[in-house]
């Protein structure tokens, strides 16, 4: 029972994690990534679908993505849904391909996104410690049933503490390199 529940946290804070660092992947840094235009989506014969599944996406130089339409009828269609993002992004189409370039970051702007950065952090963490508010419920619950006595309760409590902090300290990691990311030149 209490390895169970252990178990279920573990893998629920490892989720909450995994997503803050998607989540942190998507914060533009000074380096072009393809992953930057992940949330676009072209309206495609229709159907709104990712950039990615309309157009070959690449990294063309540090500061330079390269978009290439899978059919050359979408280049216009895809160019204004990468105007029409709000990601501050200006393509300029060149036959085939749409080069976009990323404009250099100010320090003000930096600012922000490390606000941006720790207040996405914030919210992991909290929904770590939601996931070790329910586990140690669950522990009393199963002590109020008489289902386990009050030493395995504590001893499944510290378990659940250990897992919180290991993984707040992922977060914090994560956190400290995108910070670094986003503030070197």
């Amino acid at each position: 029972m209490i390895e169970e529940i252990a178990k279920d946290a573990d893998q629920r804070m490892q989720k909450s994690v995994e997503s803050l660092n998607q989540d942190l992947q998507k914060i533009r840094t000074g380096r072009a990534q393809t992953s930057l235009l992940d949330q676009v989506t072209v309206s495609y014969y229709g159907t709104e679908v990712p950039l990615n599944q309309a157009a070959s996406v690449a990294v063309g130089d540090s500061r330079t993505l390269l978009v290439t339409p899978f059919e050359k009828s979408m280049i216009q269609t895809v160019e204004k849904a990468i105007l029409e993002s709000n990601l501050g992004l200006t393509p300029n189409t060149a036959g085939t391909t749409i080069r976009i370039p990323l404009p250099p970051l100010t320090e003000e702007r930096r600012r922000d996104l490390v606000k941006v950065v720790r207040a996405e952090g914030e919210q992991a963490k909290v929904a770590v410690r939601n996931i070790r508010r329910d586990a140690n419920s669950d522990f009393k619950q199963l002590l109020k049933e008489k289902e386990i006595t009050e030493d395995e309760q504590k001893q499944g409590e510290d378990r659940i503490q250990k897992l919180t902090d290991k993984n707040v300290a992922a977060i914090d990691d994560l956190l400290a390199a995108k910070e670094d990311e986003l503030m070197s030149v």
